[in-house]
């Protein structure tokens, strides 16, 4: 049974992030309160033509309900056709299509936010998506333009293709992740359209999303980076408390290891050292650790040192 995502209250979603958002990460944040996961950006080409590590990336937590699935087109036909091998696929409750990734390799192909340059094609693939969908939604992910903004034209495209919702970055793409994040542009875009909108970028603590969705006026934010060493911000925002205590992040560190180790087998181990070296940021003995566990590939004893230095941590 598919499940629409309601907007009565504000959504908290994970913004899919290449090497991050994996399934054992989006089966934490879920767990510990964001209201959708979306999969890693997946290309069509890829889907269409049957790739057996794209439809591994199709993976999902049984706690992933909803949960969307990202694609990126860069032609009408290709979109369709990887919307018919998604068609196949149990448990995927929205469709989301990438017109936001700035990545020179993505952009070349003509795909993510390269599409901002073609607003007819763009839109012609998210009708194409929506008409052949058997999902209970489709949404688009945008940034502000390509090298100027043009937010209002594209927010109005996407509602009158057919979008059941939309997703913006705050950012141009020449802005990639470092110009400042324009928010007076995604109030705009909320006021322009009757879909909902949510806002994504530099959303890194709780009062700033508080702050975003107060000031956008949008039906949810969308936090990639600001999760990584962090997810705990759903938490945060679900309950709506700020203060997290040091028992509470050590049960998350310690259930995102197993997650790694239950998905990956023993070669979680070396994977989640870069997550280990943003979740002990700002701890007492972090230099320490982190040399600690560059050198430690055995799953159980790994599994011992995250244990007790996050048990006992103190910030320094």
């Amino acid at each position: 049974m598919q499940k629409k995502l309601s907007f009565d209250n504000p959504l908290y979603i994970l913004a899919p992030l290449a090497g991050f958002t994996d399934l054992p990460f989006r089966s934490v944040v879920k767990k510990f309160g964001a209201d959708l996961t979306v999969s890693e950006m997946l290309s069509s080409n890829a889907l269409a033509y049957g790739s057996e590590k794209t439809l591994h990336m199709l993976e999902k937590s049984p706690l992933e309900d909803p949960y969307s699935v990202q694609i990126s087109a860069s032609q009408v036909d290709m979109a369709k056709r990887a919307v018919e091998v998604l068609n196949e696929k149990e448990g995927i409750d929205i469709i989301d299509l990438n017109c936001g990734c700035p990545v020179p390799k993505v952009v070349g192909h003509g795909s993510g936010s390269s599409l901002l340059l073609n607003l007819p094609l763009m839109g012609d693939i998210i009708k194409t998506i929506k008409e052949t969908s058997n999902k209970s939604m489709t949404s688009v992910k945008v940034r502000l333009g390509f090298e100027k903004k043009n937010h209002i034209d594209i927010a109005k495209l996407v509602e009158d293709s057919g979008a059941d919702f939309l997703a913006v970055h705050g950012r141009t793409r020449v802005g990639k992740f470092k110009a400042p994040v324009d928010y007076d542009a995604i109030k705009e875009m909320k006021e322009a359209v009757n879909i909902p909108v949510i806002a994504n970028g530099d959303i890194d603590s709780f009062a700033k999303a508080k702050w975003v969705l107060e000031h956008t006026g949008a039906d949810g934010v969308m936090i990639g980076r600001g999760a990584v060493g962090a997810p705990w911000i759903f938490h945060q925002l679900r309950s709506g408390q700020e203060h997290i205590d040091f028992a509470l992040k050590h049960e998350i560190i310690m259930e995102h290891f197993d997650k790694m180790i239950e998905f990956y087998g023993a070669h979680g181990v070396p994977m989640f050292r870069k997550h280990t070296h943003t979740y002990s940021k700002g701890y007492r003995g972090a230099s320490t650790l982190r040399n600690q566990v560059n050198t430690i590939s055995d799953i159980s004893e790994y599994r011992d040192v995250l244990d007790d230095f996050f048990r006992n941590g103190e910030f320094a």
